[in-house]
């Protein structure tokens, strides 16, 4: 992203290589039961830079946000290397959005959420997906996505634990 975003004393950056060591800490203490591996978030940052940024505040690194064209209806397996993004993606998936407690409810979240529609209208796709975990359904409704009862997948969104959700969020 060529710009970044302000909120309050942080602003969301491009994400860098230099800043994977901040974003594998970050994920492990946001998500501990979700582990990813440095690879993993390395390459969802080298397929698709425009979707990956970290959210720097004075004292460093509070956040960050990974997201990708993919195909809707589907999810990414958790920790497993995409090799390559699909032909034919026809939304823009948000891999994971992470904040510290100290970035909470500053509005960082929903910064990121904007920059990451703006992206998606660039990259020509009119939709937005993830998987709501972690009781976080009610953060993306307020952020206009829906939740999709899909057939097929249940299986999977069981792998990202029992209140995982598959949302939706049209950009038209």
């Amino acid at each position: 992203m060529a710009q970044g975003a302000a909120v309050t004393d942080a602003i969301w950056l491009p994400m860098a290589v230099a800043d994977l060591a901040a974003v594998s800490r970050i994920a492990a203490a946001v998500h501990p039961g979700f582990p990813e591996d440095d690879a993993v978030l390395d390459e969802r940052r080298t397929l698709w830079p425009d979707g990956c940024m970290v959210l720097m505040r004075p004292d460093g690194p509070a956040g960050y946000v990974l997201s990708h064209p993919w195909t809707f209806g589907s999810c990414p397996p958790l920790n497993a290397l995409l090799g390559r993004l699909p032909a034919g993606a026809d939304s823009f998936y948000i891999h994971d959005l992470a904040l510290l407690p100290a970035a909470r409810g500053t509005g960082a979240a929903g910064a990121a959420v904007d920059l990451l529609a703006a992206a998606a209208r660039r990259a020509g796709l009119a939709r937005m997906s993830l998987v709501a975990v972690n009781d976080s359904g009610g953060f993306w409704r307020r952020q206009g996505f829906e939740a999709l009862d899909l057939p097929g997948l249940d299986a999977k969104l069981a792998s990202y634990g029992g209140d995982a959700r598959l949302m939706a969020r049209d950009l038209a």
